[in-house]
């Protein structure tokens, strides 16, 4: 089945839009949505929420359009984000007493199993929980009202590598059973590269390539070479960068024809959005 169904998702602001964004994340899987800064990550998801109105295009969430259905289907869907910037003077269980109203099928014992697990204390304040604890309660909440799909929008952002490294192990645990699909919103790509299936990689409020993680990553390659060969291939690559040993460039693998002048290896996440910005740059 699949989870989460985008299509042609428009929306424009005086300065930025959203170009026929279309993505799918089928039920069970971790989906990466990586982007720069500003590149439309945190507008897409407001968008999928309804939280935002949108000017054109189609979101489905378990084949139901999220606007005509959206308290039902917000039953199943779980939001977690890398802050809490609400009610930070109030307890985890003041706070908890209000939000389980909202859900039709909160688990007290799944939520206090989860309290648990991530070693909350539920009478210390918002305001007194680290970076790491606030995600971790998002995420108790999140799990406790019987979400089938999970909504991250950089949750890692602020932690360290331990704390980030421990929250990857408690995402691969959730999809293990293929019952919950989780999209993760990040710019921090080596966490992607442990955990996710797929890759969705948005540049400029525009899809640029949507696959499972090999496949999109095998869809490029890093070009090195001396600078005076650089000619002869530059019109093909999407970037590239000079230094004191010759020339690197990032280039569809589909583009490139294998040549002793050349040297191929293949990119990693964050090499693929750095040259995507340098091209960017370049027609400035």
């Amino acid at each position: 089945m699949i989870m989460l169904d985008v299509r042609n998702l428009n929306k424009k602001f005086p300065h930025f839009q959203l170009n026929d964004v279309s993505f799918q994340l089928p039920q069970g899987y971790i989906m990466g949505f990586i982007g720069l800064n500003g590149a439309g990550k945190t507008t897409t998801i407001k968008s999928i929420l309804n939280l935002i109105s949108i000017d054109g295009g189609d979101i489905r969430i378990m084949g139901r359009n999220m606007n005509e259905h959206e308290v039902e289907l917000k039953q199943k869907v779980g939001y977690a984000f890398g802050n809490i910037d609400f009610y930070t003077r109030s307890k985890i269980k003041t706070l908890t007493k209000v939000f389980k109203t909202f859900y039709d099928h909160w688990d007290e014992e799944t939520y206090q199993a989860y309290i648990r697990k991530f070693k909350l204390i539920e009478d210390k304040k918002i305001a007194e929980l680290s970076t790491g604890m606030k995600v971790k309660y998002s995420l108790a909440l999140a799990l406790s009202h019987g979400a089938k799909l999970l909504i991250l929008d950089e949750p890692t952002s602020g932690l360290d590598p331990a704390a980030r490294d421990d929250l990857l192990d408690v995402f691969r645990e959730l999809v293990q059973d293929g019952e919950i699909s989780i999209l993760f919103s990040t710019h921090i790509t080596s966490d992607l590269e442990k955990c996710a299936d797929y890759i969705t990689y948005i540049h400029e409020g525009r899809i640029i390539n949507s696959a499972e993680k090999e496949e999109f990553v095998d869809a490029y390659r890093l070009i090195h070479g001396k600078v005076e060969d650089l000619e002869t291939i530059k019109d093909r690559l999407i970037a590239h960068k000079v230094n004191s040993f010759g020339f690197t460039g990032l280039i569809l693998t589909e583009h490139f024809m294998p040549s002793p002048a050349f040297k191929a290896s293949i990119p990693n996440l964050e090499e693929i959005m750095i040259y995507y910005s340098k091209r960017e740059a370049a027609h400035v």
